[in-house]
C-alpha cells in the first residue's frame, strides 16, 4: 500500500515514514506542500495532511486529491483548533482528524480501520490472498507477481470491495492522472483476470468494475 504524508515537521516526518515502512508500506513523505501538491496522482491509498505548511496548505491540497480520489482516505493530522479549519477539512472531505500531539500508534489504528487493512495480506477467499507488501497474489498455494498497474488496481479495487470502481477512478489511481482509453483499462482488467481466477470482476453497464470477494 502507498501512503501519502505531508508534514513539515521532520522529526515527527521521519517518524511516520518508518512506523509504517516497518509495516511493509511504501510511504512518500513531503515537508513542502508545492512539492506535495504536485505528486498527488501517483496512485495513492491513504493520505495523511498537515495544514499548516511551507507554500501550499494542506487544505488546497485535499481539495485537489478530491478532484481525483474520491474514495481514498484522507487524514488531516495539525495542531489547530480553530473550529472553522476543522469544518472545512471535513467539508473538503477528509475522513479523519487527528490533533497533535498525537500517539503515532493511533495513527496506525485510523489508517488501517479507514482502509479496511488488518494486516499485510488480504484474503480473497479461503484459498486466495493478496500480499501488499510483495504484490503478490497466492490461490492455491501458487504465487503470482503483478505488474505495477495489476498491483495498484488491486490496491484500488480493495478500497472498494463489492463496490463500483469507475472507469475515471481506475484512470487517476492506476494511470496517476494522465489519460487512459477505455481500451487500455480493459485490456488490464483482462491481465488481471487471467491472475485472479479465484475471485470475480463483473462489468458494470460500461460504468467501471467490481471485485467482488467473500471478507
Amino acid at each position: 500500500m502507498k501512503i501519502f504524508l505531508l508534514e513539515d515537521n521532520k522529526t515527527l516526518n521521519e517518524a511516520i515514514k518508518l512506523k509504517f515502512e516497518l509495516k511493509g508500506y511504501k510511504v512518500y513523505s513531503y515537508l513542502c506542500g508545492e512539492e506535495a501538491f504536485n505528486n498527488i496522482t501517483n496512485g495513492f491509498s491513504c493520505f495523511l495532511l498537515d495544514i499548516h505548511v511551507p507554500n501550499v496548505d494542506g487544505l488546497k491540497i485535499l481539495k485537489k486529491i478530491r478532484e481525483y480520489y474520491d474514495n481514498v482516505p484522507v487524514v488531516i493530522i495539525s495542531s489547530t483548533v480553530e473550529l472553522d479549519i476543522i469544518k472545512k477539512s471535513y467539508s473538503f472531505g477528509c475522513n479523519d482528524y487527528l490533533k497533535k500531539p498525537f500517539f503515532i500508534d493511533e495513527l496506525e489504528i485510523k489508517v488501517d480501520k479507514l482502509c479496511n487493512i488488518p494486516d499485510n495480506e488480504v484474503l480473497f477467499d479461503e484459498k486466495s490472498f493478496f500480499n501488499f507488501s510483495e504484490s503478490i497474489i497466492t490461490i492455491d498455494g501458487e504465487k503470482k507477481v503483478l505488474t505495477e498497474k495489476e498491483n495498484l488496481l488491486v490496491n484500488l479495487f480493495l478500497l472498494n470491495k463489492n463496490k463500483l470502481v469507475s472507469y475515471e477512478n481506475i484512470q487517476n489511481y492506476v494511470w496517476k492522472g494522465e489519460y487512459a482509453s477505455i481500451d487500455a483499462i480493459r485490456t488490464l482488467i483482462r491481465r488481471l483476470r487471467k491472475k485472479i481466477d479465484k475471485t470475480t470482476i463483473k462489468a458494470s453497464s460500461n460504468r467501471g468494475y467490481y471485485l467482488y470477494v467473500e471478507c
